[in-house]
């Protein structure tokens, strides 16, 4: 693919808190670079207190910043294919539930988008400190919805999230460097 096809900025979520979460997460990864699109920046991976109406393990959450070839539709129809890949069945699990995957689409190349399956940014992006951490990690600049990530996440909780370490994730294949 030419490189002035990879000059869509997009920030995307990955989580995961069923099975082999690292795994799942590096497996997320590599499909989207197999894909055709390019990881510009990965953050750290973090595990991060569940969240939800069940009862559900910690999660591992990471952002990635990525250069798209496909715009924003497509981009969200391949998410969801790699996480049907990865064994996630939408119609069958619990909004807010456990999952081995989940890939959001936080911000894509400034752009605002308001249908029934698809908002950019991502409506609760700036209400998230277990998306806001891994992003200011790697994009310390950035800010949405006319407030900065830093002033968003300096208004939350983040205790109880914890930032993994090289020897907690070097054993799990797939899993980012820290």
């Amino acid at each position: 693919m030419p490189a002035e096809a990879l000059s869509r900025r997009a920030f995307l979520c990955l989580g995961s808190n069923v099975g082999d979460r690292a795994l799942a997460l590096g497996e997320a990864r590599v499909r989207l670079e197999a894909a055709g699109v390019r990881l510009t920046a990965v953050s750290s991976l973090y595990e991060t207190p569940p969240w939800g109406p069940v009862p559900q393990g910690p999660y591992l959450n990471q952002v990635v910043e990525v250069a798209s070839p496909v715009g924003p539709r497509a981009l969200l129809e391949l998410a969801l294919a790699i996480e049907r890949q990865l064994g996630r069945d939408r119609a069958r699990e619990v909004r807010y539930g456990p999952r081995r995957i989940d890939i959001d689409i936080l911000w894509f190349d400034g752009e605002t988008i308001a249908e029934a399956d698809l908002e950019i940014p991502h409506p609760r992006l700036m209400e998230r400190a277990f998306v806001l951490v891994p992003l200011v990690e790697i994009a310390p600049d950035f800010s949405a919805f006319g407030i900065s990530a830093k002033a968003a996440l300096a208004g939350l909780d983040a205790s109880g999230i914890r930032r993994l370490g090289a020897a907690e994730t070097a054993h799990e294949k797939g899993a980012a460097p820290s």
